[in-house]
């Protein structure tokens, strides 16, 4: 796997337990864009859509809009948000965090 690969999952399970925490479980694009970023991350908004898109299809999130793209967890996202279920291209969490 290449080092993109690699930060591509990092990045879709930081979003998916940034939504867990969120009230809620949903956010706004730009809301997430900037949470990620307390994380060592910088993606583009063309990044964040893709990403949040690639989520949706695989049936971990929910989006709303189309000027800004809202985003909510859903029941399968949080189980893998929560280390309870597994999603091949996402980051297994870690068990350790609370």
């Amino acid at each position: 796997m290449s080092y993109s690969e690699h930060v591509t999952e990092h990045l879709r399970i930081t979003i998916l337990r940034l939504l867990d925490e969120s009230p809620a479980m949903r956010s706004n694009e730009s809301l997430i864009a900037d949470a990620v970023g307390e994380y060592g991350f910088a993606p583009s908004r063309d990044k964040m859509r893709t990403e949040l898109a690639w989520l949706a299809e695989q049936g971990l999130v929910t989006l709303d809009g189309d000027s800004c793209l809202v985003a909510t967890l859903t029941a399968r996202g949080e189980d893998v948000a929560k280390c309870r279920a597994t999603a091949p291209g996402v980051k297994r969490p870690n068990m350790s965090r609370g």
